[in-house]
């Protein structure tokens, strides 16, 4: 599933074609996705102008110039790609295949003039879109209780202490409890352990005095953690799978992994020696060096 860092490389990728531009139409191929479409969805934006796109967490937001949002999730497999024929060189010129079944179309984005579409495509319909009132996001279900953004000012040790404090749940879990960090997913978790050199095994209490102040080890994690996911977006978002960037080139962070998906391979630490290992944590496969993650 796509993580942060993807789901920002897609919003950078949307923004230049769909901020400003009116919805002229708004096409639905089909009922539902994971979910029903909202009712009335597509008359409800027909006509609305696209004032800016954000990100919270792993959704992306639409913001429309009469207060409301749609929020869009990419789900396992969904994607977007820009048909732009105003542009002098356009994200629909893909640089490497994707998935052009029309079949899995089923969103279309029709903006000003006719000359712009935006297109969903999702062959596994995880995704979803529904539409929320921008003043009420925080409470809406998807949004409620999640955490901090990991690149954020209110992600800090100290606040971290405060959410660890007497847990015995692993580290790696409560890093992936989006009521603790928000959009914070698997990949990057192992990789920002690898860097601490903590053990994602490790409970996550045992990194907080008892004062209730964090160690050593969890002030070096969350640097690590902005680090990571700052690089990733840099490089344009990992590609797992069927995640592309808009333009449909590839984002390249995949092969800068430390641990991630290389099971057996040496660890990157010059001084270990060790050998990268796959554990299931919890359901989710876990990548890490047991020679030097034992913080």
């Amino acid at each position: 599933m796509p993580e942060l860092p993807e789901v920002e490389t897609v919003r950078r990728g949307l923004a230049p074609a769909m901020e400003g531009r009116i919805i002229e139409k708004l096409e639905l191929r089909r009922a539902d996705l994971r979910f029903p479409f909202p009712q009335d969805f597509a008359e409800a934006v027909t006509g609305r102008r696209i004032v800016a796109l954000g990100r919270r967490a792993k959704y992306l937001l639409i913001d429309l110039d009469d207060g409301m949002t749609i929020v869009a999730h990419l789900g396992m497999s969904g994607s977007y790609r820009v048909e732009d024929r105003s542009a002098s060189e356009t994200p629909g010129d893909f640089h490497l295949p994707r998935n052009a079944a029309a079949i899995h179309d089923h969103v279309v984005f029709h903006l000003s003039d006719g000359r712009a579409r935006v297109i969903y495509n999702d062959p596994r319909r995880f995704g979803f879109m529904k539409l929320v009132a921008r003043a009420g996001l925080e409470a809406d279900a998807s949004f409620k209780g999640l955490g901090p953004e990991p690149t954020g000012n209110s992600l800090d040790a100290d606040y971290l202490a405060s959410r660890f404090t007497g847990k015995t749940q692993s580290v790696k879990a409560a890093l992936l409890d989006q009521r603790n960090i928000a959009g914070l997913g698997n990949i990057y978790v192992c990789e920002a352990l690898w860097r601490t050199r903590l053990s994602p095994f490790r409970a996550a209490g045992h990194l907080v005095t008892p004062a209730g102040r964090p160690r050593d080890g969890l002030k070096r994690l969350v640097p690590a953690i902005r680090d990571v996911i700052a690089e990733a977006i840099e490089a344009g978002g990992s590609t797992l799978r069927d995640h592309r960037k808009t333009d449909g080139t590839l984002g390249y962070f995949q092969h800068s992994f430390s641990v991630y998906d290389r099971t057996g391979a040496p660890c990157r630490h010059e001084d270990c020696g060790g050998t990268v290992t796959r554990a299931v944590q919890t359901g989710r496969s876990t990548f890490y060096c047991p020679a030097c993650q034992k913080g």
